[in-house]
């Protein structure tokens, strides 16, 4: 299995399961811990076919949210369903260049699939490539690049792939508005941003002739009935999206914060998630899951460690503690 966050069984079968899974507090993802409020949901929601209303719906306030002016929408299990199927849509010559280090799921997907993939430091060095693929903002350290950037460099490749899973707090990144053509595809989460990852749901933007080959390739029922009530209802909330962004931003400073009287050093994060150079990962992420608190680390960087943002006061004060060995 590839190295993800979000393996929360594995740290209790390590650390203890004393209090069961809600005595964890997990940070290991880049998830909003405050999730968009569902409330209740029609029975038909559970017990029907989702329908071509429903879909129908969802997309249309999709569009509206990510701000699309052309192109074509399709809704999925998740951005990670786009991720596996992207690199069996795509026609000629199998060479992918993936600037990393980033979502390792990108250049696994590709390699799966057949495609010789080649991983590259600088934006620069994509230039060239078959197909690119740039995570936007970047996951783990947060780098982000303009859309005017972007844009220039999708005229020096065939095929641009941009994610935006983690750009919902910044919509001045995003490049939903210019997808139409068949060298752009822009791919969102939906479950990061509204806290709702168990929803499984994500869109895949672009040009409307390689979106309904996606959506062939998806099936009938790519969502479930849940999936499009709330995403349509939770897309169409601007004003928990502005509150939540806001409180998002307050929330970094004070990451931000507890991490330097814990001696860290900020590399980079977004509004979701942080990162910080220790003088050991595995011992800090130690430390804090001694506390049933777990974080990300990666193979790849002996130093590197990444925290989601607590969700309440009672998760803020535990972390603060096992941070700092005291309160904030």
């Amino acid at each position: 299995m590839r190295d993800h966050g979000g393996n929360l069984d594995w740290a209790m079968a390590e650390y203890g399961r004393t209090g069961g899974q809600g005595e964890w507090v997990d940070l290991s993802t880049g998830i909003n811990r405050v999730p968009y409020p569902v409330g209740t949901l029609p029975p038909a929601a559970y017990t029907d076919l989702p329908t071509g209303a429903s879909m129908a719906a969802l997309l249309a306030v999709a569009r509206q949210s990510y701000g699309m002016t052309g192109g074509g929408i399709a809704a999925l299990a998740g951005a990670q369903a786009a991720i596996q199927m992207l690199p069996m849509l795509l026609d000629g010559p199998r060479k992918a260049r993936v600037l990393s280090p980033t979502y390792n799921e990108h250049a696994a997907c590709l390699r799966q699939a057949g495609w010789q993939v080649e991983e590259v430091r600088h934006l620069r060095d994509l230039e060239g490539a078959r197909l690119a693929v740039v995570v936007n903002p970047n996951n783990p350290d947060g780098q982000c690049h303009s859309p005017e950037v972007l844009m220039a460099l999708r005229g020096r490749v065939g095929t641009l792939v941009v994610d935006e899973s983690f750009a919902d707090p910044r919509p001045d990144l995003s490049l939903a508005g210019q997808v139409g053509e068949e060298d752009l595809f822009v791919l969102r989460s939906f479950g990061k941003f509204y806290g709702l990852a168990g929803l499984r749901l994500g869109f895949a933007l672009g040009a409307e002739a390689r979106i309904a080959r996606l959506r062939e390739m998806a099936g009938p029922w790519p969502v479930c009935g849940a999936g499009l009530a709330i995403g349509t209802r939770a897309l169409a909330d601007r004003d928990w999206q502005s509150t939540t962004i806001a409180r998002l931003v307050q929330d970094m400073a004070r990451m931000d914060a507890l991490a330097a009287q814990a001696g860290w050093d900020l590399v980079g994060g977004t509004e979701l998630f942080r990162l910080y150079a220790t003088p050991d990962a595995v011992r800090a992420q130690s430390r804090l899951a001694r506390a049933h608190i777990w974080s990300r680390i990666f193979p790849w960087h002996p130093r590197w460690i990444r925290l989601g943002l607590p969700g309440n006061e009672t998760e803020w004060a535990r972390l603060a503690h096992a941070l700092t060995g005291k309160a904030e």
